[in-house]
């Protein structure tokens, strides 16, 4: 996932008094996720990491945000800066 969020969830769990085992545990994942998850491994399953993060109040979803146009999502054509041509003569 990154980096940041695996020192999140580090700060959370220790600020909690558990170890990797007990937070494995409580989530229903295994140790090798916890440790997998806490050195900030690029891909792992996000329900998972849901799960984990649950335990602590937290879930990761969807955050709008502006797109590097500037703006939120896509315009009606689906062109996110509505000013794509079509024909190679525009």
């Amino acid at each position: 996932m990154s980096k940041e969020l695996g020192e999140f969830v580090t700060k959370l769990r220790k600020q909690n008094h558990l170890k990797q085992e007990g937070l494995a545990l409580y989530a229903g994942v295994s140790m090798k996720f916890i440790s997998q998850l806490e050195n900030g491994k690029s891909t792992l399953r996000l329900d998972k990491v849901n799960d984990v993060l649950r335990i602590f109040g937290y879930q990761l979803g969807p955050v709008e945000m502006e797109n590097k146009y500037g703006h939120v999502g896509l315009d009606s054509s689906g062109d996110p800066s509505g000013n794509i041509s079509t024909s190679a003569g525009d």
